[in-house]
């Protein structure tokens, strides 16, 4: 089990980014959640098999078609950071 921490910067509150991300890790089948922060950045934390967290982390670099992400920041994340479910807050 991995766990980390992404950091998203751009254009990506107002353009389905936390929804559209939480679809894509479901379908990953990771848990964690997405959230708006106050500077406009979008924080997703993503706990479950590595691969798929890096899988979630290539399409976090683009996010969904009305996005533009100017820059995608990692961070190792503890898996107990994470509920059961990947949610949107």
């Amino acid at each position: 089990m991995s766990a980390a921490r992404f950091f998203v910067a751009g254009k990506v509150q107002g353009v389905w980014f936390r929804a559209s991300a939480r679809e894509q890790a479901i379908a990953l089948g990771l848990r964690g959640y997405a959230n708006n922060l106050r500077d406009g950045r979008v924080e997703v934390l993503a706990v479950g098999d590595a691969a798929a967290i890096e899988r979630l982390a290539a399409w976090l670099s683009h996010g969904p078609p009305m996005a533009r992400v100017d820059r995608l920041v990692r961070e190792d994340a503890r898996e107990e950071e994470a509920s059961e479910a990947f949610v949107c807050g």
